[in-house]
């Protein structure tokens, strides 16, 4: 890690990140996922992968290419995984911090397929308006370039469309920021049609502001004026009918999301008609949102040690041990610094985290910092306007964790339980649980319910809570918590000692 004000003193005194994390494990400090343990699939814990197969049908190995010297640097570039170097600014908090946002950029990077070759970091108070790092340092990124072979810098922040382009001016090779780094992940990584809308929405909020445009691209078009021979007046340069174009496309993905967004709001209404609560896992990427959902329901979610690995919302039908019915939702992971092109795009997706009953906060107990990743998730969690949701903290990863940091959190956060998705630790508990956090039906009664009408008996079970029930000559003695719909159904069968 570069960090300091001359170069020379950067020559000397700078530590890189590749020294940090050596033989390739840069990304593996921050991505402990639970299926890390084995190289098998345990089925009866994650359920049937069969999107990992999918996933795997076609997958990059670096270093067996043979390298042709009559392929064009183009066709090249598209044959061998890209191989970045990483730079990050430090304006606030220690050291470690710094270390700790630049390892998450290079799990980022390898997660969308690159080859992190180094990083550096530069201590400043702020970020340099016109690089980002300054001249001097940007020119010393280029030195670094040009000694690794890295044909990509991946910058720990988002660039502006200028200082983009000016540090490319510098370095020479192609840069990208870290939302441009997501927003490749989110594209590699959605599979459903509203996930392929809301990524292509955000990608086009980000282009917009990006455009470039080189000789013809820059000049006028034909058509400004009324009509006629040449058409009158300057017209438009070549970038404007581009933007134009690309803000058409983005009205009409809205448009197209708004429609998807009506079939899953009829579900949810559905679902509140029945009366059947709902509990939603939100937290961290690699966090172990789908491993605790496929623990708890068998779901067979895709399970993956990298960031992002799933992006749909999944819901599935749960019981608690005391019988009751409600659904679980497995929703898209969050990072530090979320885009805010993704926020707005996965809006309506993150509606089920805002409706729901219950949210299981899952956190990474192995990570470095898990309180980090607390406050990132809780800040999106604000942004969608779910903060009077009940929340439980579920710290996964438990037989990974250092028992102190789980001690730390555990004492912290008043509503938290410990647990385990790849073993199976805590997961009774957090059933119990959950079982007594649920909204509970407003109305306790007892009937008498003829056999003729087993019907009500039947909806007691799968709506409310059965206290007890008596199997009588006259009928099912039954005694319950209900909604008030299915209280008034009971009504006519309330013996008149209990009206």
């Amino acid at each position: 890690m570069t960090s300091s004000s001359s170069p020379s003193q950067a020559s000397q005194d700078g530590k890189r990140l590749a020294h940090t994390y050596p033989d390739g494990l840069r990304a593996d400090a921050l991505m402990e996922e639970d299926v890390v343990w084995g190289q098998g699939i345990d089925t009866e814990r994650d359920g049937d992968q069969f999107d990992r197969s999918d996933r795997a049908a076609l997958r990059r190995v670096a270093g067996l290419s043979t390298e042709l010297e009559d392929v064009t640097e183009v066709e090249y570039r598209q044959l061998r995984l890209e191989r970045v170097v990483l730079v990050g600014v430090w304006t606030t908090g220690t050291a470690q911090d710094a270390d700790n946002s630049l390892a998450e950029l290079a799990a980022l990077a390898e997660t969308a397929g690159a080859v992190v070759l180094d990083g550096v970091v530069q201590r400043r108070d702020k970020p340099d308006a016109a690089t980002y790092i300054g001249s001097g340092k940007a020119g010393e990124l280029r030195d670094v370039v040009l000694e690794t072979g890295a044909d990509t810098v991946v910058c720990d922040g988002e660039l502006s469309p200028g200082q983009l382009i000016h540090l490319e001016d510098i370095v020479k090779v192609k840069v990208i920021d870290r939302t441009a780094l997501i927003l490749d992940i989110f594209a590699q990584h959605a599979k459903s049609r509203e996930g392929k809308a809301q990524v292509a929405l955000a990608q086009m909020q980000y282009m917009l502001p990006r455009l470039r445009g080189w000789g013809q691209s820059m000049s006028r078009q034909m058509g400004g004026g009324s009509g006629g021979l040449a058409t009158r007046g300057p017209g438009e340069t070549k970038i404007e009918t581009d933007r134009r174009r690309i803000r058409e496309k983005m009205a009409k993905m809205r448009r197209e999301i708004a429609d998807m967004k009506t079939g899953r709001e009829i579900k949810r209404r559905e679902r509140r008609r029945n009366k059947v609560p709902s509990v939603a896992i939100a937290g961290y990427t690699n966090a172990g949102k789908s491993s605790l959902l496929n623990r708890l329901t068998g779901a067979g979610v895709l399970v993956e040690n990298a960031l992002f690995a799933t992006l749909d919302p999944t819901v599935r039908r749960a019981e608690t041990p005391g019988g009751r019915l409600y659904t679980l939702a497995d929703t898209v992971g969050f990072v530090r610094h979320l885009p805010h092109h993704l926020v707005e795009a996965f809006r309506s997706t993150m509606e089920e985290v805002g409706d729901s009953d219950l949210i299981l906060h899952v956190v990474d107990g192995s990570h470095p910092v898990p309180e980090e990743q607390l406050a990132a998730v809780r800040e999106v969690i604000r942004d969608v306007g779910a903060t009077d949701v009940p929340e439980i903290v579920v710290v996964n990863k438990a037989d990974a964790a250092d028992p102190l940091v789980l001690q730390r959190l555990l004492r912290v956060e008043k509503h938290a339980i410990a647990v385990s998705a790849r073993t199976g630790r805590g997961i009774a508990e957090l059933l119990a649980l959950i079982d007594d956090e649920l909204p509970r039906p407003a109305v306790e009664i007892e009937a008498l319910v003829p056999y003729t009408h087993g019907n009500l008996v039947a909806r007691a079970h799968t709506d409310g809570e059965v206290i007890s029930e008596e199997h009588t000559a006259e009928g099912t003695l039954l005694k319950a918590r209900v909604h008030e719909e299915l209280a008034a159904d009971l009504a006519p069968y309330v013996p008149a000692a209990a009206r």
